[in-house]
């Protein structure tokens, strides 16, 4: 079918090479088709040159899709030259809906480069373009397959992530149990320690016949271990004094303080020798003993701090005595 003598005032674009084509250039190429007067008897051409004209009206085709711009432009160009050759309607109508097409998939391209630049939610996009785009049936398979696989890859990285993730929980978790059970094994012989430690300082302070006081533990030697009126230990006195020795050789970082004590029979001085020479000679066996002197302090106190009246035998008895004041395990020993 013939129609009038109808020509547009442009020739066709030349087959340039996209890559010889700058964005501007191919912009200005483009805008000289979609400037032309629309043809009145073809209403497909009239919307593929409007679809043009919108994709060319958008900023970011130019920039982000100039090659399907360019693809655009040569498909109306196509369509446009079969209507001045006088095509039949519907290779003309073909050309134009492909035209338009092509225009609608540069515009969808140009918007979703712009949004897959703008923002993190390029997935959104592209499926909004894509539904804007209407491509042919073949197009759409294309893309839905590339997408299934893309997806497919992604959900196959996310499970390899995952199972990596899980093998190092499982991993941590096995490393915080062998580390539980190593802490609670050693807590446990720590204080299996500590247990017999315990256990080793109370048959010791128990066979020294040790006693808790507000000073501190206390071991009393008692007037019987001493010849009367005088300051050397007799046997029995030597055992306690070896007992109390191996403890505090056990125990380094304890100190001790030996006080004497008499009754109040003679003058006070002589008491206060008498006592004093008894601490000194208590001090001097521990040492023989192998306890470090430095640990070790000496006070003679007589007939002061009586335990006991000195109205009976037996009291008197009582306060004749010599007592090793322990520290606790700082070293520290209370006043009097």
């Amino acid at each position: 079918m013939n129609h009038p003598t109808r020509r547009y005032p442009f020739p066709s674009l030349p087959r340039l090479a996209p890559a010889l084509l700058g964005a501007a250039a191919l912009a200005a190429l483009a805008a000289m088709a979609g400037c032309s007067t629309l043809p009145a008897d073809s209403p497909a051409l009239d919307a593929a040159h409007q679809q043009l004209q919108a994709a060319q009206a958008a900023p970011a085709t130019a920039e982000l899709a100039p090659v399907e711009l360019k693809q655009a432009v040569d498909a109306m160009g196509r369509a446009d030259a079969a209507w001045r050759a006088g095509d039949g309607h519907e290779q003309v109508d073909h050309l134009a809906t492909l035209a338009g097409t092509r225009a609608a998939i540069a515009q969808a391209t140009g918007q979703r480069r712009d949004a897959e630049r703008e923002t993190a939610a390029a997935v959104a996009d592209r499926s909004r373009l894509r539904l804007e785009a209407r491509t042919d049936e073949a197009d759409a398979a294309h893309r839905s397959a590339e997408r299934a696989r893309d997806q497919a890859q992604a959900s196959q990285q996310q499970a390899a992530n995952a199972e990596r993730s899980a093998s190092d929980a499982r991993a941590q978790a096995d490393q915080a149990q062998r580390a539980a059970a190593a802490s609670q094994q050693q807590t446990s012989d720590v204080q299996a320690q500590a247990d017999a430690v315990q256990a080793r300082l109370q048959a010791e302070l128990q066979a020294m016949n040790a006693r808790k006081t507000d000073r501190g533990l206390v071991v009393t030697i008692g007037d019987l271990l001493f010849a009367t009126d005088r300051a050397q230990l007799k046997p029995g006195g030597e055992l306690n004094v070896q007992r109390l020795a191996s403890f505090l050789n056990d125990h380094p970082q304890r100190r001790a303080r030996i006080e004497g004590f008499t009754d109040s029979t003679g003058s006070a001085g002589h008491n206060q020798r008498l006592s004093a020479r008894r601490a000194d000679a208590v001090r001097a066996a521990l040492m023989g003993l192998g306890v470090d002197g430095s640990r070790l302090a000496t006070q003679g106190y007589g007939e002061s701090y009586p335990v006991a009246g000195n109205d009976s035998a037996g009291g008197r008895q009582s306060n004749r005595r010599v007592e090793v004041i322990l520290s606790d395990g700082s070293g520290a020993i209370a006043p009097r």
